[in-house]
């Protein structure tokens, strides 16, 4: 009988809640439920480490095959991290499955005071966390939130799209970082893992349909190729899922059509103390995209579509198809393409392990979006981008994680070039009456140090610091803006560098086995750049400055009832300096046109929590609570609202200027996300899960200082699930409905040329989803 068999037997027999817990912890994430990822705890030296056997970090992150025993259906996911001083929101690959958590932006549904949102319904995404974060239209500058997939950073976010398959596990950190690995950010970052090979094989495969004739599919295999050496490889394929039509002529939009491939190489040494893992991944995506609904006019008197839910207008006239090179009746869509590689390299030295992780990553995409949500080409846009980024980090740290002295230094290197085009059609707007396109490159360099320090001094009190320097150039060679059957106008190249130091500075307290307390300071930097959309003049050229914030930040950790009750809870402040925000500018005779520009002071300030209660034998609870707040203290800029109101009456262009001192930032105030669940055992070997989950979202302004229809409504959503499992794992029956009270609601907006719009959020979508391991 293999070892398997008797701990599963040994579980049957004493009783059905630990059968259904008695699994090994195997990385299937189509068909387990992976509950305590050795990733938790991977960036946190500060970290009071759990008494276990030295093991070489980087073997043991990799050793997908431990067998263990444990109540998994009475306990709660990562007690690891609960000795972690920070605030970090770490979801597993089964919590991920069980949300529907299939692109980035469904993320801020599982984790508090994160916003992400799409630009102009497209895979393109902005990220906002504690209220940090910027709307950047042109995606060529350093996001306020750095998204990672396997410890490689997407400076260039679109290029993580598509990739949101086989996870391992996925940790959303709010606040500074890069003083322990990576890139600095002032907002955060999000980390995904994907599961890595493993050395038995198996495979499997997963299907979920829903309405909408939507299909999503999955398979992987993973196993042995010789001794050392193993193996993995996944894919996905999205179709369908399409929910809006356009009431002229009943022609539908948005169906998915899109297919990933990821593979994975890795060899280890009979020591295991060296281990090499090869990635590669490729990417097409010829997706439909959610189109904008008109809700406001500021230009022109053609009256406004009167939409419902699921509908929408565009247009797109068979001349603009011909110039940007597509098939006539083009609907707006993505035509992309990604790829990438990353090496990991490991070492155990014994006294101290080195990691290298060194990345090349490309991006191809075509994008065309009718942004004033009319069958008018008043703003219709055909975006083109040609990027790669290649990153190098090198980094060098303890190995035994029950030293008192945890320590990691490194460095990090990142190279980015970038060319775009845009294309904008305004045959329909008669103040314009033409197309046009403005095209730009931008080459990107930067180089930073970093190092991290904690000990552990007697009566579990834990000191830890970090710092970060970091030099960044960037330049924009040239941008030329093209008039066609008009005049062409070029620009003269721009440049801008920084060189900042950011850190960090900390103490904490395991109170007791079950509680901790922390205090840090942190100190975040992020590099300026440009703005270099429909650019007209060259001022509009010149970069906006580097962002710096200091952070304070109180936190707790508790496990006041093990097993029954979890607390977790932060609360932060945030001082800025010259923060980065998208605010206005007027060209003459032209309009107000978005620009990213900086705030020389402002703040925001509020907490996030995580409740678990597990108060019955079968209820489980999650709850997530954020809660932020935040103002300018000195921001001069164009008044868009008054401005455009001024237009209406007179129509004439003329700006006018307010000191935004005392406003709020905009970002929700209030948002809750979480789920209950009911886990019942049908048979010794059977298990049964069912309950709802919600997300709320307070207002978000969509222009500075923002009211009316130039801030989102809030909206409240209700989900639900049912899942049918053995306890072997091998596979799981599930129903769900996303949405299910249909409520309509808008996920982000903005203005184009003639009109204010909103993105709207998708109906009530009733799905199952099967998935089975071999």
């Amino acid at each position: 009988m293999t070892l398997r068999k008797v701990l599963l037997l040994s579980a049957s027999l004493l009783g059905p809640s630990l059968a259904l817990a008695a699994s090994p912890e195997k990385t299937k994430p189509l068909a387990g439920r992976s509950e305590a990822p050795s990733h938790a705890n991977a960036h946190h030296p500060a970290a009071k480490p759990v008494p276990r056997k030295a093991t070489p970090q980087s073997i043991q992150g990799r050793n997908t095959e431990t067998i263990a025993v444990t109540a998994r259906r009475t306990d709660f996911a990562f007690a690891a991290a609960q000795h972690s001083p920070d605030a970090d929101t770490r979801l597993t690959a089964d919590r991920l499955t069980q949300r529907g958590v299939v692109t980035l932006r469904d993320l801020e549904r599982v984790a508090p005071n994160l916003t992400i949102q799409s630009i102009n319904g497209t895979a393109s995404t902005n990220f906002y966390l504690r209220g940090v974060g910027f709307n950047d239209f042109t995606m060529n500058n350093i996001p306020t939130v750095m998204t990672y997939f396997d410890d490689v950073p997407f400076a260039l976010s679109t290029m993580s799209s598509g990739l949101m398959f086989d996870l391992a596990d996925a940790t959303v950190t709010p606040g500074p970082v890069g003083t322990t690995h990576g890139q600095s950010d002032t907002g955060g970052e999000v980390r995904l893992h994907t599961a890595d090979p493993t050395s038995t094989l198996h495979y499997g495969v997963s299907q979920d349909i829903a309405s909408y004739a939507r299909s999503r599919s999955e398979a992987y295999i993973s196993g042995p190729i010789a001794k050392g050496l193993d193996f993995r490889l996944a894919g996905q394929i999205r179709q369908g899922g399409g929910w809006q039509t356009d009431p002229q002529n009943g022609a539908h939009l948005g169906d998915a059509d899109s297919y990933a491939l990821r593979g994975k190489l890795r060899w280890h040494s009979d020591d295991n103390r060296t281990t090499i893992l090869l990635s590669g991944h490729f990417v097409q995506d010829n997706s439909q995209v959610v189109t904008s609904q008109a809700v406001h006019r500021l230009i022109g008197t053609a009256a406004l579509p009167h939409l419902g839910q699921t509908q929408a207008e565009w247009s797109s006239r068979s001349q603009f198809d011909k110039l940007i090179g597509r098939p006539e009746g083009l609907k707006p869509s993505e035509h992309n393409q990604f790829w990438g590689w990353d090496l990991h390299m490991d070492h155990d030295f014994g006294f101290a392990k080195v990691t290298s992780v060194t990345a090349f990553e490309t991006e191809r995409q075509g994008e065309y979006t009718d942004q004033d949500g009319t069958s008018r080409s008043e703003a219709d846009t055909y975006r083109t981008i040609s990027a790669n980024a290649f990153t190098q980090e090198l980094r060098l740290g303890s190995s035994n994680p029950d030293s008192r002295l945890q320590w990691v230094v490194g460095a990090f290197y990142q190279r980015s070039r970038m060319k775009q085009r845009f294309f904008f059609d305004y045959t329909d707007y008669a103040a314009r009456g033409y197309m046009m396109a403005t095209s730009f490159s931008m080459n990107q360099e930067s180089t930073s140090e970093f190092g991290h320090i904690s000990y552990r001094l007697p009566h579990n009190i834990t000191l830890f610091a970090g710092l970060l320097h970091e030099i960044d150039d960037r330049s924009l060679p040239g941008l030329t803006s093209e008039i066609f059957g008009g005049r062409t106008r070029s620009f003269h190249g721009e440049s801008t560098a920084a060189a900042q130091f950011a850190g960090q500075v900390g103490v904490s307290w395991q109170a007791t086995k079950n509680t901790l307390v922390y205090y840090k300071m942190s100190k975040g930097f992020k590099p300026g750049g440009f703005s270099a959309n429909n650019t007209q003049i060259q001022a509009q050229l010149d970069p906006f400055g580097p962002e710096t914030v200091l952070t304070y930040e109180l936190g707790f950790k508790s496990d006041p009832i093990p097993n029954v009750l979890r607390l977790n809870g932060a609360a932060f402040y945030n001082d800025f300096h010259n923060q980065q925000v998208v605010g206005t500018v007027l060209i003459p005779n032209y309009g107000p046109l978005s620009e990213i520009t900086n705030v020389p002071k402002s703040e925001s300030w509020g907490f996030e929590g995580t409740i678990e209660l597990h108060p019955v034998r079968h209820v489980f609870v999650t709850q997530n609570i954020g809660w932020q707040r935040g103002n300018y203290q000195d921001f001069l800029n164009v008044n868009r609202a008054a401005t455009n109101a001024a237009y209406a009456k007179t129509g004439v262009w003329r700006a006018v200027n307010s000191n935004f001192a005392g406003v709020d930032n905009g970002q929700p105030k209030l948002t809750l996300n979480g789920q209950a669940e009911w886990r019942q055992a049908l048979t010794p070997g059977l298990g049964f899960d069912i309950g709802p989950d919600w997300s709320y979202r307070g207002s978000q302004a969509i222009a500075v200082g923002g009211t009316g229809f130039y801030r989102l409504p809030p909206y409240f959503l209700l989900g639900a699930h049912a899942t049918l499992r053995p306890s072997s794992g091998k596979w799981e029956v599930t129903v769900y409905a996303s949405n299910l009270l249909n409520r309509s609601f808008f996920e982000s907006g903005g203005m184009a040329t003639t009109t204010y719009f909103y993105i709207p959020g998708p109906p009530r979508f009733i799905g199952g989803r099967m998935s089975y391991g071999f």
